[in-house]
């Protein structure tokens, strides 16, 4: 098939197929491109063409739709990618050591067995832009989280599709954020009011045994100091939550 397309309009056909999601679309126009070994003119007038960003990131996505993995990782490892292009392959990077672990231990991966994975395949250079990160969600994102959750830890249907807006991430994600974190609060006040109940008690029980010597009272004895809270912004006042920050999202969610 003869080359009729410039180098941008390439681009542009290898966003838009991406985008949309037709991946067969896409392989089948990767195809017609003329390769870099050949002798044709028309890959003589496009020497470039197969190193192109976008290009690159078409095959690469093609590569892990038609599960030829071993592929993907080359592409990925053996070109350094612009920030636009960081999140979509991070995702496919991840997702494709997700599935071989999968398809090796014969059951869904939990949690833990994802973070494990993460582990034993860290991003390469060429797809992290040095922020770290944690259960993928980048610091900065998670400290616009953790910034508005301390003025309101039950944000509304609208604001958590903002938060993911500003963050990067799926309103899913912001959401299941908001109700671990709820969780792991209430768990830890839990915690802290049996310490605080034994502790009383332990007071009341050796001010029992004194009293004789000491002809002391139950109202001589002050209440234990309550302990700090675990969670210093629990103490702030104001009613609305700080603007959000808008960060540049990007083209897809991490997984």
């Amino acid at each position: 098939m003869a080359m009729v397309f410039s180098e941008d309009q390439v681009g542009c056909v290898c966003e838009v197929l991406l985008q949309s999601g037709c991946m067969d679309r896409l392989a089948s126009f990767l195809r017609s491109l003329p390769s870099s070994s050949s002798s044709s003119s028309s890959s003589s007038s496009y020497p470039g063409l197969q190193g192109m960003e976008s290009v690159l990131k078409a095959r690469a996505a093609v590569a892990f739709h038609q599960g030829r993995f071993t592929e993907l990782y080359a592409l990925i490892e053996g070109h350094a990618f612009s920030p636009l292009s960081h999140a979509l392959l991070q995702q496919l990077w991840l997702r494709a050591h997700y599935l071989e672990a999968e398809l090796q231990r014969g059951r869904p991966l939990g949690a833990v067995g994802k973070y494990r994975v993460r582990r034993k395949f860290p991003l390469p250079r060429t797809i992290w832009d040095g922020e770290e990160t944690s259960y993928c969600f980048k610091e900065k994102s998670r400290c616009v989280l953790r910034e508005w959750y301390c003025r309101k830890p039950y944000p509304s249907p609208r604001e958590k599709r903002d938060l993911a807006a500003a963050t990067g991430l799926t309103a899913t994600q912001v959401s299941n954020w908001f109700k671990n974190r709820r969780q792991r609060d209430r768990a830890a006040q839990g915690r802290k009011g049996q310490g605080e109940d034994s502790l009383q008690q332990q007071l009341l029980c050796s001010s029992g045994t004194s009293r004789g010597a000491f002809h002391s009272s139950d109202d001589d004895l002050s209440p234990p100091p309550s302990p700090r809270s675990l969670f210093p912004c629990a103490q702030l006042t104001s009613a609305h939550p700080p603007p959000l920050r808008h960060l540049p999202p990007g083209h897809y969610s991490p997984y």
